[in-house]
């Protein structure tokens, strides 16, 4: 929900942060790759105990991964094979997080578990409907919004994350979002695929 309708308010910082990367001559795949790789590391920090840095990390790791399709737009050269690498990278940073906390915190699996799950049916919606409507959005294919998407995902991993005390119950409220956003996704498709 906030990817979707506060966008608009961080794009020009989001902009400002695409011209200085393409000044120094990096691409789009460039930062998305940097971003998986700066986000992959999350699951090992929360392992070792180092939880703000994680947080930190995993933040950074979601910059890149908005700046990004921004600089492909910018510099005219989105693609198809851009498209499969962030969606498929932003997939390996959410599973870091999730097997990280799960390693560390394993009275928290079964409810981290059912939440992959959710994600797993979240977006495959996401992606079939993207898939099979002729709609288009300013990403490449159309964008479905809903109650969790990536930034109400971060904010809630990082809770999950600084916070393992009440880790199994904001595990047990993110499903409850995400499944949320499974039913929205579902009717939304319905409505526009039949």
């Amino acid at each position: 929900m906030l990817d979707t309708y506060g966008r608009k308010y961080i794009q020009p910082s989001i902009d400002k942060i695409a011209h200085v990367l393409t000044r120094w001559n990096l691409t789009a795949n460039h930062v998305t790759w940097a971003a998986f790789l700066i986000g992959s590391t999350t699951g090992v920090l929360i392992v070792l105990d180092q939880l703000v840095a994680a947080v930190i990390v995993l933040w950074f790791s979601g910059l890149l991964d908005v700046v990004d399709g921004s600089m492909a737009r910018m510099q005219n050269k989105t693609s198809a094979w851009g498209t499969l690498m962030d969606i498929t990278f932003d997939r390996v940073v959410e599973c870091s997080v999730i097997i990280g906390l799960a390693i560390r915190f394993p009275q928290a699996m079964l409810p981290l578990l059912l939440l992959t799950v959710s994600i797993v049916l979240s977006m495959t919606i996401f992606l079939t409907v993207g898939a099979l409507t002729e709609k288009k959005g300013i990403k490449t294919f159309y964008y479905q919004a809903g109650l969790a998407e990536r930034t109400e995902g971060f904010i809630l991993f990082s809770i999950m994350i600084l916070f393992p005390s009440i880790l199994v119950w904001t595990t047990i409220l993110f499903l409850i979002i995400e499944l949320f956003t499974v039913l929205q996704r579902m009717l939304e498709a319905r409505k526009i695929l039949l």
